[in-house]
């Protein structure tokens, strides 16, 4: 299961600074909007501190971790959904991603020019979810319409669908995501069969100056507050930070954040964030041959979990056989079996991060 996340905001907010932090990939980054026209795409390892320890056990020959693949979308502006700075270009590229990163400008630069010539989160960020609301109201407008006349004639799943989309072109009318009818099982088919921009969770990355970072927890609480939004959906990082510490070796990133006061680098922050904002957690496998990271949704079963491995492996599952990943660790595999702490787990096991397991599955 790929992860992917789409990083937008609007011009010279951070953006391509933040993907070349996280990917070290170089991608354009000149003072001027439009310089990213194609997404830039780039694959990051998961962080994880436990899958290196797996395979020193297992003295496995490969370690094969969880990957994110972030995509650096051109900055949106003002009437994209219009057009506007090749905006239906960007949008489109939007549509593909699971979960979207805004990062918004905090920090203050005169050589950084903005396109509004001014620097103001709470408006950047209304800016670019109007936008998002308005291309998605289009798109919705366009369905009611082509289903109108099915409806006239009678066709059931047309006139089951029309109330619907009466409620959802409402809320986006009113310059209103759509995340609250993804608790609605109708409305949530729709919103996905439709991949409306505005029915994707979205992170929202503060991008403050070196000086700022240690105010991080402050300017989230502020810009949470000033948004309506929780608290828990903003990360705030100093790109030039990430982007100096994508440089340097692991001893010069630790002695670098230690004298910053940081405890991990704030792209580890992000990571974890998209995974809890997609419901998503990790389970091992771990052997000789290689250990390797598995993503899969929370509240999978054993089977469905086997599944993510090979489709085979859900139709022909047999038992788990689960061990806890510090329990691995501790004792190994054949100790944890002396020790009885290896589980045989059936069809209605419900995984746990953090599992290792072995499937065993039918021919």
């Amino acid at each position: 299961m790929s992860l992917k996340i789409g990083i937008i905001g609007l011009p010279n907010v951070g953006k391509s600074t933040l993907f070349r932090a996280l990917t070290k990939k170089a991608v354009p980054a000149e003072n001027y909007p439009f310089t990213t026209i194609d997404p830039n795409v780039g694959v990051v390892e998961v962080p994880d501190s436990i899958l290196p320890k797996l395979a020193k056990v297992s003295q496995a020959k490969k370690i094969v971790p969880a990957i994110v693949e972030f995509v650096d979308i051109a900055g949106l502006v003002k009437n994209a959904h219009q057009g506007e700075g090749l905006g239906n270009k960007f949008l489109a590229n939007i549509r593909d991603v699971a979960a979207i990163a805004h990062v918004v400008r905090v920090f203050v630069d005169t050589k950084v020019i903005h396109v509004e010539n001014r620097v103001d989160p709470k408006a950047d960020v209304e800016i670019i979810e109007a936008e998002l609301a308005l291309a998605d109201l289009e798109v919705v407008k366009k369905r009611i319409e082509n289903l109108s006349g099915k409806a006239k004639s009678g066709d059931k799943a047309a006139l089951a669908q029309l109330p619907i989309l009466a409620d959802i072109e409402s809320q986006l009318a009113q310059g209103k995501n759509l995340l609250t009818l993804l608790d609605l099982e109708e409305p949530a088919k729709l919103i996905k069969e439709m991949n409306l921009l505005t029915g994707k969770p979205v992170i929202y990355v503060a991008n403050v100056a070196e000086s700022e970072i240690a105010k991080a927890e402050q300017i989230q609480t502020e810009l949470a507050k000033s948004l309506n939004q929780p608290a828990k959906d903003f990360v705030v990082i100093s790109a030039k930070i990430e982007a100096e510490l994508a440089e340097l070796s692991d001893e010069e990133g630790l002695t670098y954040m230690q004298s910053l006061g940081l405890k991990e680098p704030g792209l580890h922050r992000l990571i974890h964030q998209a995974f809890t904002i997609l419901g998503l957690q990790t389970f091992y496998t771990s052997g000789e041959m290689e250990s390797k990271a598995w993503t899969i949704k929370q509240g999978m079963t054993a089977p469905q979990a086997a599944g993510v491995i090979h489709s085979d492996f859900e139709k022909n599952f047999i038992r788990a056989e689960i061990i806890d990943c510090q329990d691995f660790i501790k004792y190994g595999e054949a100790g944890c079996k002396e020790k009885g702490l290896l589980r045989i787990e059936g069809r209605d096991y419900v995984m746990r991060p953090g599992d290792v397991a072995h499937f065993r599955v039918g021919v």
